[in-house]
């Protein structure tokens, strides 16, 4: 496990069960976050066609009959050059090392990239148990994909190749099982009811910086952190009051996204609160504020401040 990992707790000793974590790896944008959503059946990763949306490290908890699968969502490989981007990578990395098993994605609508095959090459070398999921089949034909996974089955000849489309959830189910036969005997670490280790505090954040990012799309979107500073619970009113701060770079930065009038920020927060109320199962109060953090990428401290 990596120092950011929660500790887990193993409940029962159960010889025939099978149990471990699982990295979800792949390029930029090749669903990851996606795949993990559609897994658990709850959002807990943000999702934005924007690459390199996932900066931190998502512990997602699937309990199946006979095993329960730990999965890690990471941030996207890819030749990182500012700091920001080689902790990304570098989480990733680590987590690789890490994991029982590797679930690899590739994007079948791109195909096989050169970083594709730069990607194999570094997961044929850690010796785990490797399964590729080529993700987006609900955008490719039939006869158009069955050519990459030639290509795939070619590269890799001792992995598992499952076709998947993670935004429909098509060939998901068939997913999992393989993944579980993949895992080390062991008891769970989890109850079953379990789905997450992540604290509202951070899906909530997460949510807002999606939206951030959907309402901003090229003009600030990885100069944004988002914290949740106070949840409040407001019984007598089954009532949530939230208050979360958008943290960017640079003054320029901070009129873009408070719009015109604040329009930006108001079309922000309702679509945040939208989603942060199907995940609490209550009203939601949500005040946004933001705040200017200069060079905030560039600096450690604030990037361990923000979870990076």
């Amino acid at each position: 496990m990596t120092p950011e990992s929660p500790t887990p707790r193993h409940l029962h000793a159960d010889s025939s069960h099978r149990s471990g974590y699982v990295a979800l790896v792949g390029r930029p944008n090749v669903g990851k976050s996606t795949l993990l959503n559609q897994i658990l059946g709850l959002k807990v990763a943000a999702v934005t066609p924007r690459p390199q949306t996932t900066r931190r490290q998502l512990l997602g908890i699937k309990t199946l009959p006979g095993a329960q699968i730990l999965f890690f969502d990471t941030p996207g490989l890819h030749r990182a050059r500012d700091l920001l981007n080689r902790r990304m990578v570098a989480r990733a990395r680590r987590v690789i090392e890490e994991a029982d098993v590797v679930v690899w994605l590739i994007d079948a609508t791109e195909g096989l990239s050169p970083a594709d095959r730069g990607i194999a090459a570094d997961l044929q070398s850690t010796h785990r148990p490797l399964i590729v999921a080529v993700n987006k089949i609900d955008r490719r034909s039939k006869a158009a994909l069955l050519p990459l996974l030639a290509q795939v089955a070619e590269l890799l000849p001792d992995a598992e190749i499952v076709p998947i489309s993670a935004r429909s959830g098509e060939n998901v189910a068939r997913l999992l099982p393989v993944v579980a036969a993949a895992l080390p005997e062991g008891p769970p670490f989890y109850d079953a009811e379990e789905v997450t280790t992540e604290p509202e505090r951070a899906i909530v954040a997460e949510i807002v910086r999606e939206k951030v990012m959907l309402e901003t799309r090229d003009e600030v979107p990885y100069a944004v952190a988002v914290t949740t500073d106070v949840v409040e619970e407001k019984e007598e009113r089954n009532l949530t009051v939230i208050k979360a701060t958008i943290h960017v770079e640079r003054e320029a930065q901070k009129p873009i996204i408070i719009g015109n009038r604040g329009q930006r920020l108001k079309a922000i927060g309702q679509a945040a609160r939208h989603e942060i109320e199907a995940l609490l199962g209550r009203r939601v109060f949500l005040e946004l504020f933001v705040r200017v953090q200069p060079e905030w990428t560039k600096q450690p401290a604030r990037l361990e401040e923000f979870g990076l």
